[in-house]
């Protein structure tokens, strides 16, 4: 007998600062954006810091302080600054979420203090996760410093870590209190980790936008020597297509089985781990676009116009197509000893499971305008990684057909 239907509705909202200098004393954009909602209030900040970017920016905690004390009239530091390791390390250690999580305990941080997150995706994922478990919620800024954390996931809900070899297995889903974007922090990456955060934005217009995908194939050389201007813009523009998506699609919090944000995810999570993360996020995601772009040409979803142009633009853009993790197979019971089965091809089960429930993944018809299917067929998967491994024969052999010639 029904007793009684409970109907909840929360709502959330959160400031994006797009801002020059976050900590300079003279920009107030993150003494606003922590105190928009108790003006009067002196708040505690907890600042975490990605190694990678205290490696890259030395006076970085020293810039911290200075800032709080110029407005002091808001801000409290609670500690000296958290250093934790960068990259997927971050995520893969669950030592260091454990420990992170005891300090917020022993410095007293409760719901209305706030952890502020510098650094890339995988710090910001691991440290919002260690912050949304201690008290069910210590409040977030995310100050994101990499070309994904700021045109991806740096402004959405979701963060986590990986568990029991599967990707972001642990992990919630909880907004942040702000997020400030500073493309100066983008200056001192590493050429590959630009790069690496593109993918992204490739992503986001192909099921999107295609006159964002216009403009990344017309700037693609600027783009893939890193200039740092266009980068600005197309964390920007990726940026915004992925706030609106989160705020009209209808499903913030992914009750449901569709998720076109994670267009070419299923096989870019499981090179992730067979790689061991010497592939970055954003180079398994270019691949796994890849991949499925051609698969969609083979099922007749696309043509092969629009994958010819998607995959000149990745590589344009300076992607690898191909990685030696996409041939790895293992004998296949169900097809007797002699047969072998691609090992990515279990990404496909993790990403259903993951989606818990009917498969979905995101295809595209065309530059701009994607379909959800509920099946994949093993041999046009099959066929569209030896097409990739062709493509990258045939580039090689060019190269160096080109360097003997010079």
């Amino acid at each position: 007998m029904l007793l009684h239907l409970q109907r909840i509705t929360v709502p959330f909202e959160y400031p994006v600062y797009l801002t020059d200098g976050v900590f300079s004393p003279s920009n107030g954009d993150l003494a606003s954006a922590v105190a928009s909602k108790e003006p009067r209030r002196r708040h505690r900040v907890l600042p975490v810091i990605d190694g990678g970017v205290a490696a890259a920016w030395p006076s970085l905690a020293d810039d911290i302080a200075r800032y709080v004390g110029a407005h002091a009239d808001r801000l409290a530091l609670a500690a000296d600054p958290i250093v934790v390791p960068g990259g997927e390390a971050a995520k893969n250690d669950a030592a260091a979420t454990a420990a992170l999580q005891a300090r917020l305990d022993a410095l007293g941080m409760d719901r209305q203090s706030f952890v502020m997150i510098v650094g890339g995706g995988a710090v910001l994922d691991m440290a919002g996760y260690a912050a949304a478990t201690v008290h069910r919620g210590v409040r977030v800024v995310r100050i994101p410093t990499t070309v994904l954390a700021q045109a991806d996931s740096g402004v959405g809900v979701k963060n986590g870590v990986n568990a029991f070899g599967k990707k972001n297995l642990l992990g919630t889903f909880a907004p942040p209190f702000a997020v400030l974007i500073d493309p100066r922090f983008l200056e001192t990456l590493p050429l590959r980790d630009k790069v690496a955060g593109m993918a992204e934005a490739v992503k986001v217009a192909l099921i999107r936008d295609a006159r964002l995908f216009s403009w990344l194939s017309e700037h693609a050389p600027a783009l893939a020597s890193g200039s740092l201007a266009p980068l600005a813009e197309l964390v920007r523009r990726s940026a915004q297509i992925h706030l609106q998506h989160i705020a009209s699609a209808g499903d913030p919090f992914e009750l449901g089985s569709a998720r076109p944000l994670d267009f070419g995810h299923w096989a870019a999570h499981k090179l992730e781990s067979l790689t061991r993360h010497r592939l970055r996020h954003g180079e398994a995601v270019a691949i796994g676009i890849a991949i499925d772009t051609l698969y969609a040409e083979l099922a007749g979803l696309c043509s092969e116009t629009t994958s010819a142009a998607v995959l000149s633009t990745l590589e344009a853009l300076g992607f690898a197509l191909w990685d030696d993790a996409l041939a790895l197979a293992r004998a296949d019971a169900e097809r007797g000893e002699r047969g072998e089965r691609l090992c990515v091809l279990d990404g496909l089960d993790e990403f259903r499971e993951h989606l818990g429930g009917e498969l979905t993944v995101t295809l595209l018809e065309d530059v701009g305008r994607a379909r959800e299917v509920h099946a994949m067929e093993e041999r046009h998967i099959v066929a569209a990684i030896a097409r990739l491994r062709e493509r990258a024969g045939r580039r090689g052999g060019l190269a160096a057909a080109g360097a003997a010639r010079s």
